[in-house]
């Protein structure tokens, strides 16, 4: 078996760095979940306006409304299968601001070669995955295509919608990786954005989601 980024990238998934390539390399198969931790130098909303917003999609675990300065995270991935039959990896992580803890959830499907990430404690919300591998060998991913899945399925136009560009890579003078998260809407500029550095070790893995990593719905609409 080979993991959802390695089915979804093809030959690109090669020219990632080893490091990345054992980190997303993980599948129903293999036996193995990850565990990170780590400090992000930035996290949160530097837009003020866009707050409010993410107030209320904190409470389905998905984005938040904080802004600050070196905050401890954990993350944990899970790779399996989801209740649909498609290959899948499901990830969580805590963000510790200080005044409030944060979770942040998703899951990431494959279904005919292409990767939909399912955000949010109930999966409500929906962006089309995109990865690709630097010529450094970075792991870069891009989110765009959202929908909102509230009974009917609702597709955000651009105006109203938002990218977030990822990129990931392996510090060797750190030994840790680096992440970068920037979610840009084309008007109003930067509404979230993280970084930082963490550790990273995989565990055995029966392939069975733990409680707290399981969603209060789950979501089949592509």
């Amino acid at each position: 078996m080979t993991s959802i980024y390695q089915q979804a990238m093809g030959t690109g998934f090669g020219r990632l760095q080893p490091e990345l390539r054992e980190y997303f390399g993980l599948h129903a198969g293999s036996g193995l979940a990850g565990h990170g931790r780590g400090v992000f130098d930035v996290a949160g909303s530097p837009a003020w306006f866009a707050r409010p917003a993410f107030r209320l999609t904190a409470l389905e675990n998905a984005f938040f409304p904080e802004y600050n300065t070196d905050v401890p995270f954990t993350i944990d991935n899970y790779p399996h299968t989801d209740p649909f039959g498609r290959p899948a990896l499901t990830a969580r992580r805590e963000l510790d601001f200080g005044t409030a803890v944060r979770v942040f959830e998703d899951t990431t499907s494959l279904q005919d070669g292409i990767l939909t990430d399912y955000v949010g404690r109930h999966r409500r919300m929906a962006t089309l995955l995109t990865c690709t591998a630097s010529e450094q060998g970075r792991m870069r991913m891009v989110s765009s295509q959202t929908r909102v899945f509230a009974g009917l399925r609702l597709p955000l136009p651009d105006a109203l919608g938002a990218l977030a560009y990822v990129e990931q890579w392996w510090d060797d003078d750190l030994g840790a990786f680096r992440i970068t998260t920037n979610v840009i809407h084309r008007q109003l500029g930067t509404l979230l954005v993280y970084a930082g550095v963490f550790e990273y070790a995989t565990h055995p893995f029966d392939g069975a989601l733990p409680a707290t990593a399981r969603p209060s719905r789950w979501e089949q609409r592509v």
